[in-house]
């Protein structure tokens, strides 16, 4: 396993750190982890070298309004003297702050959830304009620095999804440690992107990425022309390889959540970061990787990670598989697109397609990609309800 600093803290990470959204369920039940299997994996992964876990306050829940089940479940995965060998990252629930006591309130169930007496790597949660205006309101530095004082978290930081401007404003605003920022081969010009890591980077932030994969995006159903410059590349690699190591060339980048499902996607991702080194990538690779973006940049109509965050619907859409069959289908040419249509009908029920869409917009309020969801919803019916 390779290693690298997390900006002016001092503190050596390994380059894969394990991100707790997207844990193996039980009958694809979001809130219903499979314990023994993730406890696996986790495990595993820590034994390997790696030494840095991410979860979130709901995280495997049913809603933005309460705790999930993934803080409870590192909380106990963690014992037996894992919890030592580990810098554990969590994040403040940004929407839910109503006042100043919600902070400590927040932070001291998540220190009883995750059965610690501290938090190493802190987050304020998915921040954008309107939940920086509410958290400033609600004294949010005065909070950070007490829980930094009294112990309850060593580093202060921030995750994040909205312009470049605001992201500026938000660096500028505190003695952050680090950040948590969406990047990856198509997100060099969306959100922070690459001039967000620039100005983090000046400011010795230390800067980690999620999302690397696009929530598996990059990983399946690739463009045709992708799969082939891929293949005719002279590297015997997978689009995940590809993807991750265009990553860890940047030595700015402190390291990398992926939140993995499978034993066999931890066996990957680990044997990728014990290998990718920074400023090792060859011109010639470069070119594969900008030929692969010009693809991508193309055919991709919505710009969704399937994080899960608009969900549960109250219509009960299942708002990211239809965004993701949606993007399939323009990523593929004519006569696959048919099937395409046969496998929307087969794969999404019909209580959980685009066409059961109300309009109340309570998604909108917690997509971090800022997505018109209605609308897109709108173009996913006109698709698939071709006759």
């Amino acid at each position: 396993m390779l290693y690298r600093t997390i900006g002016k803290t001092g503190i050596k990470v390994s380059e894969l750190g394990f991100g707790c959204m997207r844990l193996p369920v039980i009958d694809g039940v979001a809130n219903k982890i499979d314990i023994p299997e993730a406890t696996r994996m986790l495990r595993h992964s820590i034994d390997k070298g790696l030494n840095y876990v991410d979860t979130a306050y709901p995280y495997h829940g049913t809603g933005f309004d309460k705790g999930g089940e993934s803080e409870p479940f590192v909380g106990q995965a963690l014992q037996d003297g894992y919890r030592e060998r580990v810098q554990l990252a969590t994040k403040l629930p940004s929407w839910l702050i109503t006042c100043r006591a919600d902070m400590d309130k927040y932070l001291n169930d998540q220190l009883r959830r995750l059965q610690t007496d501290h938090i190493d790597f802190y987050l304020v949660h998915a921040i954008n304009k309107g939940f920086w205006q509410n958290l400033i309101s609600h004294d949010l530095f005065g909070f950070l620095d007490e829980a930094l004082a009294d112990g309850r978290i060593r580093y202060a930081g921030f995750s994040f999804h909205d312009d470049l401007q605001t992201f500026k404003t938000v660096v500028d605003a505190y003695n952050w440690s680090f950040c948590q920022i969406q990047y990856n081969y198509l997100d060099e010009s969306y959100q922070a992107g690459r001039a967000g890591l620039d100005y983090a980077a000046e400011r010795e932030l230390g800067v980690i990425v999620m999302e690397p994969l696009r929530g598996g995006a990059l990983t399946r159903n690739l463009p045709e022309q992708v799969s082939k410059r891929f293949a005719t590349s002279g590297w015997n690699r997978t689009p995940a390889e590809w993807a991750l190591r265009w990553l860890y060339n940047d030595p700015r980048i402190s390291l990398i959540l992926s939140g993995m499902t499978t034993m066999e996607q931890v066996e990957e991702n680990l044997q990728i970061s014990s290998q990718a080194e920074a400023n090792s990538f060859s011109e010639a690779e470069e070119m594969v990787m900008r030929d692969a973006q010009a693809v991508f940049h193309e055919r991709i109509k919505v710009q969704c990670t399937a994080c899960g965050y608009c969900m549960p619907c109250p219509a009960g859409v299942d708002i990211p598989k239809n965004f993701q069959m949606y993007n399939s289908y323009f990523l593929l040419d004519e006569i696959a697109q048919v099937s395409t249509r046969f496998q929307y009908n087969a794969q999404v029920s019909e209580a959980t397609r685009a066409s059961n869409c109300v309009k109340c917009g309570k998604c909108e309020t917690h997509c971090p990609q800022q997505i018109k969801i209605i609308d897109e919803l709108e173009n996913v019916k006109a698709v698939f309800d071709k006759k």
